[in-house]
């Protein structure tokens, strides 16, 4: 069965950070790497930030610098720690799979960065 289910949204300051977490279901997170996306409003959702099953990761390169992804393989958690945050990192954050071949998506986690 495929779940994920997404935590740690928030309101926050320009320059503030939050943690997302991300739980999935055990049978989907030890076999895939894993990804959190974003989707803006009227925008695309775009992906964010992927991480292999033995810890390689790679970045958009809009968060480089700023967003760290990490996952805990006896948790079935992946978390994005993202600092420095921008207006322009507003957005509905969601974790699954690269390029998943199901149309489900957890509910996504809201962050807004605002003053």
């Amino acid at each position: 069965q495929v779940q994920f289910v997404e935590s740690g949204g928030g309101l926050v300051q320009p320059g503030g950070s939050l943690r997302l977490s991300c739980a999935a279901s055990r049978s989907i997170f030890s076999v895939h790497a894993m990804c959190w996306y974003r989707q803006a409003p009227g925008k695309q959702r775009e992906l964010v930030a992927s991480i292999t099953i033995g810890g390689s990761t790679n970045y958009a390169d809009s968060v480089k610098g700023r967003f760290t992804i990490s996952r805990d393989n006896t948790r079935n958690t992946v978390d994005l720690q993202m600092n420095s945050l921008k207006p322009e990192d507003t957005a509905v954050y969601y974790c699954n799979v690269p390029a998943p071949s199901w149309r489900y998506w957890g509910q996504g986690t809201q962050v807004t960065v605002s003053s």
